[in-house]
């Protein structure tokens, strides 16, 4: 198996599969509710609904980096307040959600593994540390997710 379908599996693993960690992002979220999502457990930390967003658009920074774009990341990296708390919004963001997935996996299909070494211009690493690097992102975010959780459901 190649390098970028160990990679592809993994990245899968963790949105909907069976990860090492034994969670993953699509069943953390499936019961949580608008209401949830948008609640502040603290107001020094950010909401589900907020994290969800972030992981979104970072989804989408780092694709468009491996498809040859030079992003700029904005000073609020991502991190904006939640407009509309409706449930209607909050399964919207689950989709985008599962859209990023989708269009990662497309992606992973016709990625070459000579092209892990390519250097991104903006900063210098890699597309293979970018790959990783949003995985463990994904991570980080779920672990903040799952925490979230039990807070709120306490």
């Amino acid at each position: 198996m190649s390098e970028s379908k160990r990679i592809s599996n993994l990245y899968q693993s963790i949105y909907n599969g069976n990860p090492w960690l034994e969670v993953n992002l699509a069943n953390t979220l499936k019961n949580v509710t608008a209401e949830q999502a948008y609640k502040k457990a603290n107001p020094n930390l950010n909401t589900i609904w907020e994290i969800v967003n972030h992981l979104i658009q970072w989804r989408r920074n780092i694709l468009e980096r491996m498809q040859g774009e030079v992003i700029v990341t904005p000073d609020h990296n991502y991190f904006v307040p939640v407009l509309d708390p409706s449930e209607a919004a909050w399964a919207q963001s689950l989709q985008t959600l599962a859209k990023s997935q989708e269009s990662w996996s497309t992606f992973f299909e016709s990625f070459n593994d000579e092209d892990l070494a390519k250097i991104y211009v903006n900063n210098g690493h890699t597309y293979y540390e970018h790959i990783h690097g949003i995985i463990q992102h994904d991570v980080y975010h779920l672990g903040q997710i799952v925490i979230l959780k039990k807070l709120l459901n306490t």
